[in-house]
């Protein structure tokens, strides 16, 4: 049966509110939300809390002004749990899959939550996948582009070692979000003027992917969706480098993918947060619009909120993109709907029914 187009973003956040989040979180400084509702904090950290819809009545109010059926909620950033002690790191990275749950269990017409695993542990990272998805009937995995192993390296999430992860991921028919953070705690440049947000979080990003596609994991596990945030923009801007890379020294990529066979790679994905439509342009060029999916990075400030100075609003650029001929009206219907839906449940047609009526409260 036909039903209304879907307005799905497939790139959101959510916080506690401060008295869900555990004492011990605070005590050891991990993260926790002031009482007034101003700022996030960690040890030696603070960010304020720049819109009401950070909270969750907030957020389904702001859904409604916006006219959003469905928001896809990631997990915190600053939830990844690198550098903590492991009882620490478990306990933290437990309490977000706990709570993103209890959001999509309690709200399941509004959203689809994420789940993260720490990846320097890759036993404890299986079973926690094995009870979020068995237990907790959750389906997207949330993975950092870097994270820190055992022994204090920085390491990119599509490294060999984590193969058994992607293998569970694929086995379990999981969409999988790659985002960046804590690039300030391993790339040696001083922490001014927003720069680890501004340009070196697209940097992780590019290396992230430069990686999934030397490893030729699309294909190496085919029911693992991969969805890059921001756009994976430098990665648009970067693919013809790599290409000229890896034909010009052979040498460097023994037993590697080449970069080619991955552009628009069905199980590849991008979201729209790219902040112009030239940007957005490239990225319709290079992967094509069936593998890019709405995302609205709120309610952060650079995510696509309402704002005067901006002139934006949620879905700026796809009408932009409409009015520049980048896209047409049936395109960007598939980017807020079907593109999002075909991220999360793949080629399981069962499973898309399920979300749709999900959502549409069937």
């Amino acid at each position: 049966m036909e039903h209304r187009k879907l307005r799905i973003n497939g790139h959101s956040h959510l916080l506690p509110y401060p008295e869900e989040i555990p004492q011990f979180m605070k005590d050891k400084g991990i993260f926790w939300v002031d009482k007034d509702r101003k700022f996030m904090l960690q040890k030696d950290w603070s960010r304020p809390v720049t819109d009401s819809s950070f909270f969750l009545d907030e957020k389904l109010a702001w859904m409604e002004r916006n006219k959003l059926d469905h928001a896809v909620v990631l997990n915190l950033s600053q939830l990844y749990g690198n550098g903590l002690r492991v009882e620490e790191m478990k306990q933290a990275l437990r309490f977000q899959n706990d709570f993103n749950a209890k959001v999509q269990r309690e709200n399941p017409t509004k959203f689809t939550t994420g789940f993260v695993v720490h990846p320097g542990f890759v036993r404890g990272a299986l079973w926690e996948i094995e009870r979020c998805v068995e237990d907790l009937g959750m389906q997207l995995l949330c993975l950092p582009t870097h994270y820190m192993d055992t022994i204090g390296t920085w390491r990119c999430i599509f490294d060999e070692e984590n193969e058994p992860i992607f293998e569970m991921a694929s086995k379990y028919n999981l969409a999988v979000e790659v985002h960046p953070y804590d690039g300030e705690k391993f790339i040696k440049l001083e922490n001014t003027s927003w720069r680890f947000h501004l340009i070196w979080m697209l940097a992780q990003c590019a290396d992230a992917y430069h990686f999934l596609t030397l490893n030729g994991y699309a294909d190496k596990y085919p029911n693992m969706r991969t969805c890059f945030a921001h756009g994976g923009q430098l990665a648009q801007m970067n693919l013809g480098r790599r290409i000229q890379g890896f034909d010009g020294r052979p040498d460097l990529f023994e037993g590697k993918t080449h970069p080619r066979k991955s552009v628009g790679h069905k199980n590849i994905f991008f979201d729209t947060l790219v902040h112009d439509t030239g940007g957005l342009e490239l990225l319709v060029k290079n992967q094509g619009t069936s593998q890019i999916v709405m995302g609205l990075d709120d309610p952060y400030p650079l995510g696509e909120m309402e704002s005067e100075k901006q002139s934006s609003y949620p879905g700026k650029i796809l009408d932009l993109a409409k009015e520049r001929k980048i896209l047409n009206d049936a395109q960007c219907d598939a980017i807020w709907e079907d593109n999002v839906i075909q991220w999360l449940c793949g080629d399981d047609t069962a499973a898309k029914e399920k979300l749709v009526n999900r959502i549409l409260g069937k």
